[in-house]
């Protein structure tokens, strides 16, 4: 800026010396010192005609020379300088732009003869600040030229004239000058930075620098000076935090207000050169007119400063007074062990960044806050529209095209890449579905807070739909809201949410058949019209009687594939009869079981985790039963392949409950077959179809027909309530929901544009859930979600089958004790001997007699060992049964009424115990 009054040229050193020292004129440079040396230099030449030789130099000369200097140098002290912060391009545009400059010779010539006249005390070395470029950084707009330095650093020579030697208008003139450059961010000659601030800390220009005016300035200008210069306080500090927060970490929200603030800043410098054009040409421009027309600007550059260090201190740049711990540790966590699963390099950093919903919140906030200020919400009602524009950039792709574009990380919905629904067969926790899309709650904007699990649903359902090639991502979305102030926002976020909801269960219900795919489970993991199972279990009988280590599962896999396409069986009209398939899980069921229902204090990851045993207490983790030697039978277990988008709904955990079932179901049909087979052998063997003459063995085998009555009971009965009183009624309301849900679907879509956004009555979210509480109800009627009701029902299963396997023993125990069946055992094995043709007699049925070869002894004591030896199978079955009746009769008063028809059922199985033990006891005492 050059001076508002410049004078002409002085013509004479008298007339230079006679100047007013406290003149209004600014020259940027030492304009007269400069002419004295150019006219000497002028003289010079006319004194050194065209015949001179080397000697032209003259007394004379040297006289009017050195004259020439010395005026120089007092000059120079008298006169004041430009500003030394002033850039030196500018100084050397404007020495460019004078009319007469010195030669290099002539300068070096006239400093050479003043450095001879110079006393040995004075020596200065030359003030020569230069502007050099910075590195780059993350932010493509910050300044790269390097800070001026301070005006205290310069030289003594380089100071300007006293203010107190100044007039008042003078002093006036400087000192609007002075605030123009540091309106702009530089020092004045007057105005200068304080002494304890240092441009060069990021921090101190953060938080915006002080400054001070040098003495001699009247009082009312310098109260004045003062009001003004917080306005050059918050400019530096606003520029200084657009740069920082136009860093790259910062996000493109930061990015984005960064930009608006800098349009504001860019018409804040317009503004400046305005005032500089007043100042030159208008001579009524004073210094409280400066005040006047800068009053609305200083008023938004505080708005501005309060917002950007709120900002900052959220950022974790400036310090706040409470040292709390960021709201985003949890993420960024979740981040590094994200990197890591990626097999990516992990930074570790501790630094809090306040970006995307975050800083929306604290632009809205203060915006409520500033009710009663129309320009201060003028001026936050622009910086939340344009903060807000890629954010809303980012919701409009998740919500229409289901895909995040967030390379920030500082969108509310957060992706972790490494879940892949190629990993869905073994995704034992739902972790594709709960937890590949999750929301940040920490940044979420107020404006979203009310439909966050919306716009999740909403994006996540139509990611689904994508991934199924049902959305065409390469289609721009046309007229969405691209900021929160549209008032058609929260319509965006409605109508996007009904639209991929309805198509999601469009793809579920009506082009991946998902009721057609229940029912295929219904019918092998339920049993139902499970003629082919039975014929399965027939042909594998001799391969699931082994142990389990040694079952081959391709045998099995094979029968399975037999018996599914038989003709004329309900699985051969099944299109999806092969995605079923074989496993033999090493774990029996109750144990299985009880590692689930045991664990408590833990979230679902941990229960489903392998590693759940850690956190079991010594006693938990002792297993009910020995698994080491179980069968085939007790094995076996089917699994299904179920297709993606179905995989979501039929998920790995809910196919596990379908598999606990399953062999809960399976347990109970084996070991109904076992106790027939007992009751088919004991009808058939000659041991017990002949009549004793004891009548204690008489009564030992009707007590005998009596327990295994009683157990097939308790196995039927318990086999009926479980498919036909708790599968079965869950199973017919769940496809009535899925049919209703089918039928609103349809509805739906004609509706879809009446009344405004379209209304959702039912999720997909919802279906699932609807799914997932069938089978708990199951599980948990079935009686496979407490330890207690597990426990016992173990200890009667086993009796149980423990009794149905003891049959064969238990005829040998007969055939010992009778004398009669003795000898005709004997008898019949010496004939078989001799001759393999002869017939057996009555006593011992045929495939008896080819199993056995040895001889039988009577033993009279053997009748005393049966008893003693049913005793205690009738003593388990009752005493087990009556503490589960009791069990189940408590939980049906506190828990769910449905067992009490079990109970009314099971207590049958009860009956005939105490009539049989009388009738025992009466023919003992004979």
């Amino acid at each position: 800026m050059s001076s508002r009054n410049p004078q002409p040229l002085k013509s004479s050193t008298a007339e230079r010396r006679s100047a007013n020292p406290t003149s209004s004129t600014r020259p940027r440079v030492p304009s007269t010192g400069m002419e004295n040396e150019q006219r000497g230099t002028h003289a010079r030449k006319q004194s050194a005609g065209p015949g001179a030789g080397a000697g032209v130099g003259s007394t004379g000369e040297r006289r009017t020379e050195r004259r020439e200097v010395q005026e120089k140098e007092t000059e120079i002290r008298r006169t004041r300088t430009r500003s030394p912060l002033k850039h030196s391009t500018e100084s050397r545009v404007n020495a460019r732009s004078r009319a007469e400059k010195p030669t290099r010779q002539e300068r070096a010539s006239g400093l050479a003869t003043a450095a001879v006249r110079r006393t040995p005390e004075e020596p200065q070395a030359p003030w020569e600040p230069q502007a050099i470029l910075i590195p780059h950084t993350t932010a493509p707009l910050a300044s790269r030229i390097s800070i001026p330095p301070l005006a205290s650093t310069a030289p003594s020579g380089l100071q300007p004239q006293p203010l107190s030697q100044l007039s008042l208008d003078a002093q006036e003139t400087a000192i609007i000058e002075d605030l123009l450059f540091v309106f702009m961010g530089f020092e004045g000659q007057y105005v200068r930075f304080s002494d304890a601030y240092n441009p060069h800390d990021e921090k101190e220009r953060l938080v915006g620098p002080q400054f001070r005016i040098l003495p001699g300035l009247d009082p009312s200008l310098r109260d004045l000076t003062k009001s003004m210069l917080k306005m050059a306080t918050h400019y530096i500090a606003v520029d200084t935090c657009v740069e920082v927060l136009s860093r790259e970490e910062y996000g493109a929200v930061n990015h984005s207000l960064c930009a608006a603030v800098r349009r504001l800043l860019k018409e804040y410098l317009t503004l400046m050169a305005q005032l500089e054009h007043q100042m030159l040409t208008n001579s009524s421009f004073t210094l409280h007119v400066l005040n006047l027309q800068t009053k609305p600007t200083s008023h938004m550059l505080f708005q501005l400063y309060t917002t950007g260090i709120e900002l900052l201190k959220a950022n974790g740049i400036l310090e706040t007074e409470d040292s709390e711990d960021s709201a985003d540790d949890t993420d960024g966590l979740e981040g590094i062990l994200e990197s890591l699963r990626e097999g990516g390099n992990v930074a570790l950093t501790t630094k809090k960044i306040c970006k995307g919903g975050n800083v929306l919140g604290l632009i809205t906030k203060r915006l409520s806050s500033m009710s009663g200020d129309p320009a201060a919400r003028s001026l936050l009602t622009t910086l939340l529209r344009e903060a807000s524009r890629p954010y809303m950039a980012m919701l409009n792709e998740w919500l229409h095209h289901g895909g995040i574009k967030d390379p920030h990380a500082e969108f509310l919905i957060k992706e972790q890449k490494s879940i892949k629904r190629e990993r869905l067969d073994q995704d034992y926790t739902d972790e594709y579905w709960e937890k590949r899309y999750t929301i940040r709650d920490s940044l979420v904007p107020p404006q979203l807070e009310g439909v966050k699990d919306k716009v999740l649903l909403a994006g996540k359902y139509l990611n689904v739909v994508r991934e199924c090639g049902g959305v065409d991502i390469s289609k721009v979305v046309q007229d969405v809201p691209t900021s929160f102030d549209d008032p058609r926002f929260l319509d965006n976020v409605n109508s996007a949410y009904a639209y991929a909801n309805s198509s999601l269960f469009n793809l579920l219900l009506t082009t991946h058949a998902l009721p057609a795919r229940l029912r295929s489970l219904k019918h092998y993991f339920f049993l139902d019209r499970s003629d082919f199972f039975s014929y399965f279990l027939e042909l594998g009988a001799s391969e699931l009687k082994k142990p389990a280590r040694n079952v081959n599962i391709g045998k099995l896999q094979s029968l399975l594939d037999i018996v599914v396409r038989q003709p004329g069986s309900v699985a051969a009209e099944d299109p999806y009869k092969e995605d079923v398939k074989v496993q033999i899980n090493d774990i029996g069921l109750t144990n299985w079981l009880m590692k689930i229902v045991t664990v408590t204090g833990l979230d679902q990851d941990a229960a489903n985790s392998a590693s759940i045993s850690n956190y079991l207490t010594p006693a938990n983790t002792t297993p009910v039963t020995d698994d080491s030697n179980i069968t085939g039978f007790q094995a076996l277990v089917f699994d299904y392949a179920m297709p993606f988008p179905l995989s979501l709904v039929v998920s790995r955990v809910t196919l596990t409950r379908y598999q606990l079932l399953f062999r809960y179901l399976l347990s109970l049909r084996h070991l109904e077959t076992s106790l027939v087979e007992c009751w088919g052998e004991q009808g058939k063997h000659g041991a017990w179809k002949h009549r004793s003459k004891n009548p204690r063995i008489e009564a030992w085998k009707r007590r005998a027909w009596t327990l295994r009555a009683r157990m097939l009971v308790f196995v039927q009965q318990l086999l009926y309530y479980c498919t036909a009183e708790v599968i079965e009624p869950n199973w017919v309301s769940l496809m009535s929901r899925l049919k209703e849900e089918g039928k609103e679907d349809i509805k739906g879509k004609g509706k879809a544009t009446e009344g405004g956004s379209p209304q959702v009555k039912r999720t997909v979210d919802e279906l699932m859930q609807d799914h997932v509480d069938f089978l708990a109800t199951c599980l948990k009627e079935c009686m496979l979600t407490n330890s207690k009701l597990l426990r016992i029902n173990n200890k009667i299963m086993s009796t149980c089958t423990m009794f149905a396997t003891f049959t064969q023993s238990l005829s040998r125990y007969l055939i010992v004790g009778d004398p009669d069946l003795v000898s005709q055992v004997n008898a019949a094995q010496a004939q078989t001997t001799g001759n393999g043709n002869v017939k057996a007699p009555s006593g011992a049925s045929h495939r008896h007699s080819k199993s056995t070869s040895q001889q039988y002894v009577y033993d009279p004591s053997r009748v005393d060992k049966m008893f003693d030896m049913l005793v205690k199978y009738e003593e388990n079955f009752a005493r087990h049964l009556k503490i589960l009746l009791d069990t189940l009769n408590y939980l049906a008063a506190t828990e769910t009424v449905v067992f009490l028809s079990l109970c009314a059922r099971l207590s049958c199985a009860g009956e005939g115990g105490f009539i049989a033990a009388a009738g025992e006891g009466a023919f003992g005492a004979n």
